[in-house]
């Protein structure tokens, strides 16, 4: 029995087993796509999702070649919107829009 085991396995693990934790974990991701390394994170925290539900399908849901999303999702990947938007779907996911700053009240 191995002591320790890779991040990624893990996190694809736990991503697979609890659907509820990949949403908490796509979130968190999103909210500090800002910060410094958030964007990379943003598209690891997408492949775990998407491993965890196995590539081939994700990329079959989203009508994309299987090298494809893996190169979308490569720390080094810069998917376009349309890409991202359908990397979603496939991982049945969307994406949502919230105000930056929700405790401001709306203009009258």
């Amino acid at each position: 029995m191995k002591a320790s085991r890779p991040h990624d396995e893990t996190m694809v693990e736990l991503l697979r087993e609890d659907a509820a934790f990949a949403d908490e974990y796509l979130a968190a991701s999103l909210e500090a796509i800002d910060e410094p390394g958030g964007r990379e994170a943003l598209l690891m925290a997408l492949r775990q999702v998407a491993q965890a539900q196995g590539m081939d399908a994700v990329a079959d849901r989203a009508g994309i070649q299987r090298e494809s999303l893996y190169r979308a999702l490569s720390p080094k990947g810069n998917p376009t919107l349309k890409t991202l938007l359908a990397i979603l779907a496939g991982a049945g996911l969307r994406l949502a829009v919230t105000r930056a700053n929700q405790h401001e009240e709306a203009p009258a």
